[in-house]
């Protein structure tokens, strides 16, 4: 609310410092000896020769000035002075001291029923302790220069087990099902001068349905690439049922294209790579489909497929021989059975190699 003039002073009473009567009428009033300014004569009591007097008529006050109708003498006794001020003040409560009911905010159409500010420096946070105040969470506002307003609205449903939340372009939140889609980095690393690098279970679990493994390997000697799949976590590798061709391109402009192996229940894995020679270059992905997938024979051909392509340089920096060889393989259902489940594979050489991976998990959704 605006005033005109002095705003009103508002809190605890005070009891003003004692004054010694004199030959004169105007006194300076002091709290704890500090000038003390009273919003008006009548925010004061005072008390003179055990008689209240009446503001206005008895006394006037001026700044800190109080100022009697007529001078006292010194057989006078000012016996106190109590100033009114701060009335409304209701001083600081106590810790722990507001109850709940004290606290119901209220919101309207153009305002917010709690506002937290920034300092000038620190955005808005509201912290949310657990019980026992040790520890807690905070929610924090964007920063100044991002210049975002925005409202989000929770869901008007309950959540439900393996939902997630997503927003409108207006911030309405919901409850929806986990549509997967992102990668998730699982494993990362450098090998070198190895037969072979593997995927555990620990790594190869239900909890993604594809598992994509990027690579760059680099050839120590003659060799092929393989991948070898495994449902015992690497106890032993099972026989895989695979198909795989190759796309050649040689200096001089020669190219060709065949089919190399078209194998049932075959022993010697998923070749990626084939005849390598010390110093070849080969990088490209191996992508394993539903690795956990359940079911029996109707499910054999979901059931941890596995697809590959990759391209090699030959000779690198010599001359132009890059040949490309894609594949596709599922674990052998002819030794395995239809309720296999595999849990690791790994890439192997017949010779050494040095070899930089990343391998991702992907969501599909539900």
């Amino acid at each position: 609310m605006s005033y005109i003039g002095k705003s009103p002073s508002f809190g605890s009473y005070s009891m003003l410092d004692n004054l010694t009567a004199s030959a004169t009428a105007s006194y300076s009033l002091t709290l704890d000896s500090t000038a003390f300014v009273p919003e008006s004569a009548n925010h004061l009591i005072v008390s003179l020769n055990g008689v209240i007097q009446k503001a206005g008529s008895s006394f006037t006050v001026a700044g800190s000035t109080l100022t009697f109708s007529s001078a006292l003498t010194s057989s006078d006794s000012i016996d106190f002075i109590l100033a009114l001020g701060n009335v409304l003040d209701i001083g600081t409560p106590s810790d722990a001291t507001v109850t709940n009911a004290k606290t119901n905010f209220v919101s309207t159409s153009s305002a917010a029923g709690l506002q937290i500010k920034g300092d000038g420096t620190t955005d808005g946070t509201l912290q949310l302790n657990c019980s026992q105040n040790s520890h807690g969470i905070k929610l924090k506002s964007p920063s100044h220069s991002s210049g975002q307003s925005y409202t989000l609205t929770f869901p008007s449903t309950a959540p439900a087990t393996d939902k997630i939340i997503k927003t409108d372009s207006s911030g309405n939140l919901s409850f929806v099902d986990d549509s997967g889609g992102a990668q998730t980095l699982l494993a990362s690393g450098t090998v070198t001068n190895q037969t072979q690098v593997a995927f555990d279970s620990s790594l190869i679990t239900s909890t993604y349905q594809i598992y994509n493994l990027y690579f760059t390997a680099g050839a120590r000697n003659s060799q092929d690439m393989r991948v070898y799949y495994s449902d015992d976590n690497g106890s032993s590798y099972c026989n895989v049922d695979r198909f795989y061709e190759h796309i050649q391109i040689q200096s001089g402009g020669a190219s060709g294209t065949g089919v190399a192996q078209n194998s049932v229940n075959a022993s010697d894995g998923m070749i990626i790579t084939k005849n390598n020679a010390a110093g070849d270059m080969a990088q490209g992905m191996i992508t394993v489909y539903k690795p956990y997938v359940s079911g029996g024979s109707s499910a054999r051909w979901n059931k941890g497929a596995m697809h590959s392509r990759v391209l090699t340089q030959q000779n690198p920096g010599s001359s132009i021989n890059i040949e490309e060889l894609r594949g596709v393989a599922i674990a052998s259902h002819t030794q395995k059975g239809d309720t296999f489940v595999v849990n690791n594979f790994k890439i192997f050489t017949t010779g050494n190699f040095d070899i930089r991976y990343a391998l991702y998990g992907l969501k599909l959704g539900t």
